[in-house]
C-alpha cells in the first residue's frame, strides 16, 4: 500500500505546473497581451512572451525560431525551458522563480535584476 501511495504522489508531482494565470501574466508582462510576430529587446526577442533565439534552442522543442510568435508554440516552449532549468519550482508552482528565470536564463533566480520582474509576474498571477 505505502508503494502505491508513493507512485500516486510522484504522479501528481510529475503533472503539477504552475497556473494557466502565469502564462497570461508573462504575456501581459512581456508585451501587454498583444500576439503575432512582435520585437522586442532591440530585435533579439520575438513573440507575445519574448523568446530570444537561444532560450528558444534551450527549450529543446522542434520547431523554427520564427513560431515563437505563435502564443500556443511559445507556451511549449516556455514550458519546456522552464521545466528543464527549474524542475523542482515548476513542478511547486512557483511562479515567482519561473519568472526570475524566464526573464534571467537558466540562473535568473539568483539576479538582482530579475527581482522586479517577477514581482509584476506574480501580482498578475493572483
Amino acid at each position: 500500500m505505502k508503494t502505491l501511495t508513493l507512485l500516486l504522489a510522484l504522479a501528481a508531482t510529475a503533472q503539477a505546473a504552475p497556473p494557466a494565470s502565469f502564462f497570461r501574466a508573462l504575456h501581459i508582462v512581456e508585451t501587454s497581451g498583444r500576439t503575432g510576430a512582435i520585437l522586442g529587446d532591440g530585435g533579439k526577442a520575438l513573440g507575445p512572451l519574448q523568446i530570444h533565439r537561444a532560450y528558444h534552442a534551450d527549450s529543446r522543442v522542434a520547431g523554427d525560431y520564427s513560431r515563437v510568435a505563435d502564443l500556443d508554440y511559445s507556451k511549449r516552449v516556455v514550458s519546456a525551458y522552464l521545466q528543464r532549468y527549474a524542475p523542482q519550482s515548476w513542478a511547486a508552482g512557483d511562479v515567482t522563480t519561473l519568472a526570475r528565470i524566464h526573464n534571467g536564463g537558466p540562473r535568473g533566480a539568483t539576479k538582482q535584476a530579475t527581482v522586479n520582474y517577477a514581482a509584476k509576474v506574480t501580482r498578475l498571477t493572483k
